[in-house]
């Protein structure tokens, strides 16, 4: 029986097949493709995170799943994909994040972290017994007073971006993000923002206890995770403003 054409070029070693694809890469980029969406959104004055953890059942403690991750003081992370490899990435970002500080005395430039997250993915892509990261990170952070904003994907691959989001829902955040971002937004701009396109991603269904919103500031460079009761706020913000524009409508027909 003659096998299908990928078949014996993505078995325990990555490695290229005929028409130079990597289809473990592939695959791992399906996996992040099938996980929660994270998107990240850089302001004037800071980067912000914000997660849809998509709860499965009602008897998980939603405080269990995290999504986004402090790594530094001034550097924050949101995944999408196998949340296992995730946590490996983490870990081994605050590692280097401390390794910088000791042997530099200074906090990591956010983009020397990125690639070397980066470079370490890659290395996964080319050695026979070992499988790529189902994972993709957006790393957020301050250089000095400079926003930045990266992705990275199971490859290795790196991208600075302005907007951008991963997982299940990235291409209905794109489209809000292509048509109403303005790099002169502020953070509150930037999460009512990343709010909107998660109303439009998510069928206008919200429920502030499944999402995270992580956000660092230019001004003091720190990054912090808000609270349920500062997420619930702006739940109920994109709520009212949804409503109030339904009825705007309603009155002028």
């Amino acid at each position: 029986m003659q096998m299908a054409p990928q078949m014996g070029y993505d078995r325990a070693i990555t490695v290229f097949s005929p028409d130079g694809r990597l289809f473990q890469v592939e695959y791992a980029r399906e996996a992040v493709k099938r996980g929660t969406t994270a998107a990240g959104i850089k302001a004037k004055d800071g980067v912000v995170l914000l997660v849809d953890k998509r709860i499965t059942s009602r008897l998980i403690e939603a405080e269990s799943i995290e999504k986004i991750f402090q790594i530094d003081e001034h550097i924050g992370v949101a995944t999408s994909g196998l949340v296992a490899d995730a946590r490996a990435l983490v870990d081994r970002a605050r590692v280097e994040s401390q390794i910088n500080m000791v042997s530099y005395d200074e906090p990591i430039n956010v983009e020397v972290l990125a690639k070397k997250l980066c470079d370490h993915k890659q290395t996964y892509t080319q050695y026979g017994g070992v499988r790529p990261y189902g994972t993709a990170l957006l790393i957020a952070g301050v250089d000095g007073k400079i926003p930045r904003l990266f992705e990275t994907d199971p490859s290795g691959a790196l991208l600075e971006y302005k907007a951008t989001a991963i997982g299940a829902g990235r291409n209905a955040f794109m489209e809000v993000f292509e048509e109403k971002y303005d790099s002169d937004m502020n953070i509150e701009d930037a999460i009512m923002l990343g709010m909107e396109a998660l109303y439009q991603a998510s069928d206008r269904k919200l429920d502030a206890s499944t999402l995270e919103i992580g956000v660092v500031t230019a001004e003091d460079g720190i990054f912090r995770k808000y609270s349920p009761d500062e997420v619930k706020d702006y739940v109920e913000r994109i709520l009212e403003k949804h409503k109030n524009d339904a009825e705007e409508q309603n009155d002028e027909e």
